[in-house]
């Protein structure tokens, strides 16, 4: 595929969706700017984003305003123990009127659905977004229901409180795109905070924000097959391969990324060169989105944890270490 299979234009359309998002959501969202752009990359390249942060770092905030400001159906679910994978994906009801069952759908049938401290739910429970998030589509009482190509899961979970959470199982670890941690705020980051959101408490509607919605959902497939068609030559490829292999030859870690992150980080890689205004993708492009696409997919050894190693310690190391085209 030549560069010049993505005109100036077609990049032009990629950067001024980006931008009028970005403009609406830092009306309200004060700092975040990598969360944001990370969010961006996984909307664009049609991946899922797991949130890790402290409480009050804004993360339910930040999707509820992503959604608005993307005009995405928004739909939420607070994960607790007691949910059952009926709550989430929907139950098929006997109505008595017409002797037949419909089905009651349930929150995941949305665009963008925001999983809420996800962490805190059984694996049975959790296991019920492996379906969704892989193939876009849920299983109930033996019938597929599709749920539409615009699909994307932004989880969330708090690293500080463990009792009564359940991690999530490898398995679904690989399905995010990336898993972000949010860090609080610089001090004059928070002052504004404080200044404009320190006169009510709790989270004010979306309505009373004042903020618009900049996307439709044809120019978001729009700007998406745009990017498909980002250049990705042999010397990166092989660069993004040895990047994810590197991390299963590291003996600090038990298990390395899987053959799927190669390939979600090609396609991320692709939508982050767009945002930064180029048709093709080039090494910098892969190391700017390598530790988000990395580090929850990599399992420490027993050895690096007594060690008091962390992932993200040893995945810099590995990039830093693996070859880098020029």
């Amino acid at each position: 595929m030549s560069d010049s299979t993505v005109t100036e234009t077609q990049l032009a359309e990629v950067q001024k969706l980006a931008d009028n998002i970005r403009t609406e959501v830092a009306k309200v969202i004060i700092g975040q700017t990598d969360t944001v752009d990370l969010l961006l990359t996984a909307l664009l390249s049609r991946g899922h984003i797991l949130l890790e942060g402290v409480p009050g770092t804004a993360k339910t905030f930040l999707a509820q305003v992503f959604a608005h400001v993307t005009k995405l159906d928004f739909g939420r679910i607070q994960f607790t123990p007691d949910l059952l994978p009926g709550d989430l994906l929907g139950t098929n009801l006997f109505s008595f009127q017409t002797n037949e069952f419909s089905l009651v759908k349930g929150p995941i049938f949305c665009d963008m659905l925001l999983a809420d401290e996800i962490n805190r739910t059984p694996p049975k429970t959790q296991s019920a977004l492996l379906e969704a998030m892989q193939e876009r589509q849920v299983t109930i009482d033996g019938q597929r229901f599709p749920l539409g190509e615009n699909f994307m899961v932004v989880a969330t979970q708090n690293p500080i409180e463990q009792q009564g959470t359940y991690p999530l199982p490898e398995a679904q670890l690989d399905r995010f795109l990336f898993k972000h941690i949010l860090s609080y705020p610089s001090r004059d980051e928070e002052i504004k905070i404080v200044e404009q959101h320190g006169q009510r408490s709790g989270t004010p509607g979306m309505a009373d924000l004042g903020l618009k919605s900049v996307m439709t959902k044809a120019a978001l497939a729009k700007v998406r097959k745009a990017i498909s068609a980002i250049h990705l030559n042999d010397e990166v490829t092989h660069y993004v391969v040895d990047l994810v292999r590197g991390t299963r030859d590291n003996p600090l870690f038990e298990t390395g990324a899987s053959p799927r992150a190669a390939a979600m980080i090609a396609s991320s890689a692709r939508a982050y060169a767009a945002l930064q205004g180029r048709n093709y993708v080039i090494p910098d492009d892969v190391k700017a989105i390598a530790l988000p696409a990395l580090r929850h997919r990599a399992v420490l050894s027993p050895a690096a944890e007594i060690e008091g190693r962390t992932a993200d310690e040893v995945i810099t190391a590995v990039i830093e270490q693996t070859h880098a085209p020029r």
